[in-house]
């Protein structure tokens, strides 16, 4: 009996000691972690992040053509970023986005047209805001094996074409439907993009 009591009473000291953590004011470990050297390390778990666009044949440029198959992209920001941008439609310093391009195929199992995509991933491209690490806040990493990769550096072209055409702070907003009108409402989408 003696020993029963001690354990209700430590249980009841441990309820009410875990009652005043609150996991809302816990700093979460930051989407972007790196290695010693500076190497972006390729968040494994980027897939049970926050689902934000496909893209079929997404092209920047001329129309790509004579590929034999089509391209689809998707793309996934960390929960986090994702928590503070519908609050103010803003990404906080520290997102952490994933463009995962895959094979696109035509016909398979019962689909005899339209577009799916299968297994098959052609390197990631991630988008990571740092201000403390990155002159211009922003910068691209290409990830093809999965091993810790360097920044592209600045005067690559995807960051002209993503200060020039991100409709809210370099990013295309404009092709995430979900986003898109949390950033009309909160002021920060440049429609002209």
């Amino acid at each position: 009996m003696k020993y029963g009591l001690a354990f209700v009473g430590i249980g009841a000291l441990a309820t009410a000691g875990l009652g005043a953590f609150s996991y809302a004011n816990a700093k979460p470990e930051a989407a972007a972690q790196y290695t010693a050297s500076g190497a972006l390390i390729f968040p494994k778990d980027y897939r049970e992040w926050v689902f934000l666009t496909s893209g079929v044949n997404m092209t920047y440029g001329a129309p790509v053509t004579g590929m034999g198959h089509d391209m689809v992209d998707n793309v996934f920001v960390d929960p986090q970023s994702w928590q503070e941008f519908k609050q103010t439609g803003k990404w906080r310093d520290g997102t952490v986005m994933i463009k995962e391009p895959r094979m696109g195929a035509n016909e398979g199992s019962i689909s005899k047209g339209g577009t799916f995509q299968t297994e098959d991933v052609f390197g990631l491209e991630v988008h990571v805001k740092d201000s403390t690490r990155f002159k211009d806040e922003w910068a691209f990493f290409v990830h093809a094996d999965g091993q810790p990769a360097e920044a592209i550096p600045g005067d690559a072209e995807c960051y002209a074409c993503h200060k020039a055409n991100g409709a809210v702070d370099t990013t295309f907003v404009q092709f995430y439907p979900t986003a898109k009108p949390i950033a009309e409402k909160a002021g920060t989408f440049d429609a002209s993009k």
